[in-house]
């Protein structure tokens, strides 16, 4: 065993929960040993005992035990990251800066891994956006395997917790543009129906539960329409539950088109040639720089198959105006 040692937290880990810390000093100590710890009194910060997810500060200390003499093995390094992908990435990078990076996430790349999907997500290719810095980044939020669009990334863990306290605190605002199948009946709304998943363990599908559900709130309005056949609408999310929008825009009547998991037949449109991907995209996004607190406000293009929806149906990218402007007094 190796002596009891005291670190203290830096500038740039403002912020970060005790476990992060832990995991980012001494990947090693797998989490039941450190909640181990946690319960015996073993670690401290300052002194006092702490849980786990506990926010720390600069200039705290921070007891660490003894750690075993044969820590167990720490898990395989990850594959590096092919070159065509990784100029890929690099190539979807619509803003960076020395803490934030904005993506416009292509539609089918998945944000974390799941059974089956090996390394081909996003999480395990991080290392080809290090760019200038010392560190990968990391994920502040996450966006459907299907959805494209603005994805938010932190290149050190003080901006990370930063941009993710924005997610938490409602301060971060985030526009989506959608086609669906259909027109809405009223051209402008609010949806206020809380989600719950349906089905059992490892179905991933949500629907309108007024007993369990979690609050879920959408801002919805139509931009244009195509007679009653289609319409395009923007969106904003004010809650950020699991399929949000895709569960509401069934719930106005007008699954978003390509959505066959909520929608199934009557969210495709046939016979015209449009791409059967999910018409679903994070068009913009607008919080609080992490440093300097001032707006940052982020505006990613539409994907291939979105731009040819645009065209079938004659809609103008122009029509919608800037983003946010719709729901400012709501």
């Amino acid at each position: 065993m190796t002596d009891v040692r005291t670190l203290t937290v830096t500038p740039d880990e403002a912020d970060l929960r005790l476990d992060r810390w832990f995991k980012r000093h001494f990947p090693m100590i797998g989490h039941g040993l450190l909640e181990k710890w946690l319960r015996t009194g073993q670690v401290r910060v300052d002194g006092g005992r702490v849980k786990a997810s506990q926010r720390l500060s600069p200039g705290q200390n921070i007891r660490v035990p003894p750690l075993p003499v044969d820590p167990p093995p720490v898990a395989a390094p990850r594959p590096a990251v092919d070159e065509p992908m990784a100029r890929a990435l690099r190539a979807a990078v619509l803003y960076r800066d020395a803490d934030v990076i904005v993506l416009n996430k292509p539609p089918g790349l998945a944000v974390q891994g799941g059974t089956g999907m090996a390394d081909h997500h996003l999480d395990a290719m991080l290392d080809a956006l290090c760019f200038d810095a010392p560190e990968r980044p990391r994920l502040v939020h996450r966006l459907d395997k299907d959805t494209s669009g603005v994805l938010l990334l932190g290149r050190n863990a003080g901006a990370t917790a930063k941009l993710a306290a924005a997610f938490k605190s409602r301060a971060a605002r985030k526009c989506y543009w959608a086609l669906v199948v259909g027109v809405p009946k009223l051209r402008q709304g609010r949806i206020d129906a809380p989600l719950a998943k349906l089905g059992g363990k490892g179905i991933e599908k949500m629907g309108v539960d007024e007993e369990e559900g979690l609050r879920a709130v959408t801002y919805y309005r139509v931009v244009e329409a195509a007679l009653k056949r289609a319409a395009w609408l923007e969106l904003e999310p004010r809650t950020g539950r699991t399929h949000q929008l895709r569960a509401h825009c069934l719930l106005l009547g007008t699954p978003i088109l390509g959505d066959g998991k909520y929608g199934g037949k009557e969210a495709m449109i046939e016979g015209v040639g449009l791409s059967r991907k999910l018409h679903l995209h994070a068009r913009a996004i607008r919080l609080p720089h992490p440093r300097t607190g001032a707006p940052l406000q982020v505006v990613a293009p539409l994907p291939p198959h979105f731009v040819s929806g645009f065209e079938l149906f004659d809609f103008r990218e122009g029509s919608a105006g800037a983003p946010f402007v719709a729901f400012e007094a709501d």
